[in-house]
């Protein structure tokens, strides 16, 4: 049912066995114990058209490849929402300050296809989940491919949190309340061709751990770059599996299961001098209800305020202030 890459820190994990009862069993054991180890995965036998990705893809670099003067049609708004010529630091939401990251991006919420009413139910922190999407006119279909491309994460995503209750042994609905009106976003980040030198320290994305439950993302073949931090310190790349998607948990995850699952570092390296490739990626970042309470199952063996409360914190509280560092430097 399993294989694995990166000396098994990331394993492959089929879930085309999750549709027996057995075969269900077995895929939620063997998240678990990856979630427990790296907190990393890679998923196939999903069940995502390969069509749909191909298009999203297509729609989505179509749009970061246009003149500038179109993208800025649907910039400057704050946080994911929207253009970003500069796509953020994001080492600012672990409190580091690096140069900015090597990347432009372009963002959008589920919530913001809700009516203005029910956003503004949403509460009043700092999030950008309460503000309505802005799409482009170009490609003409980028946002029903987006849209498109947000449910049918959101499905995968939802089945995968119950694998993951299953794990924990928990009833495998357990999750379901917390996530029926979840806030979830999609960001693609596009990682130019770097034409001139990087600063010190400054990378495609810097070193961070995601902020939510979970996060989905479709690699491109033979683009690497995206790299996992093993506990004995050394960067290990995760390389694209066909097909596949990489599945990882972010920190309210970890702090759910009171830190048996881990929220490792990862980052995005820059190109080897000379290479003035592109690279796409585009996540999918599973989030809670915005007023979902996130209270351990269990007692942390060893807290580390740092990086998480000490106890329960409402998801929409914890994103805001992960998102506020991460775009104004402040908390």
């Amino acid at each position: 049912m399993t294989t694995t890459v990166a000396d098994g820190f990331v394993p492959v994990i089929d879930l085309s066995y999750r549709h027996s009862a057995s075969g269900r069993v077995a895929v939620a054991d063997a998240i678990g114990t990856a979630c427990a180890r790296s907190g990393f995965f890679v998923v196939v036998g999903h069940g995502v058209p390969e069509r749909l990705i191909e298009r999203m893809y297509a729609v989505t670099d179509g749009f970061f490849t246009l003149p500038e003067d179109e993208k800025d049609l649907v910039a400057n708004r704050p946080g994911v929402s929207g253009f970003r010529r500069l796509g953020g630091t994001t080492a600012r939401s672990l409190g580091q300050e690096t140069p900015p990251d090597l990347c432009e991006a372009f963002g959008a919420h589920v919530t913001g296809e809700l009516s203005a009413a029910e956003r503004a139910r949403l509460g009043d922190e700092w999030a950008t989940w309460t503000l309505a999407n802005v799409w482009p006119r170009t490609p003409a279909d980028f946002q029903e491919v987006w849209q498109e491309y947000m449910a049918v994460l959101g499905e995968l995503s939802a089945d995968v949190m119950r694998l993951f209750a299953l794990a924990l042994g928990l009833d495998e609905e357990f999750f379901a309340d917390k996530f029926d009106r979840h806030g979830s976003s999609l960001t693609a980040n596009y990682y130019y061709p770097q034409l001139a030198p990087p600063l010190p320290g400054q990378l495609r994305r810097g070193a961070h751990t995601d902020f939510g439950a979970l996060t989905v993302l479709h690699q491109q073949d033979g683009r690497g770059g995206l790299q996992v931090l093993r506990g004995d310190g050394e960067w290990r790349e995760v390389t694209a599996v066909p097909g596949g998607f990489v599945v990882n948990i972010g920190d309210l995850m970890a702090l759910w299961t009171g830190g048996l699952w881990v929220s490792t570092m990862h980052r995005v390296v820059n190109p080897a001098r000379g290479d003035a490739s592109s690279r796409l990626s585009v996540p999918f970042f599973y989030l809670p209800n915005h007023d979902a309470s996130t209270e351990p199952l269990r007692p942390f063996d060893t807290p580390d305020p740092a990086r998480r409360p000490g106890g329960a914190v409402t998801a929409g509280e914890w994103m805001s202030d992960k998102l506020r560092k991460l775009f104004t430097g402040t908390s």
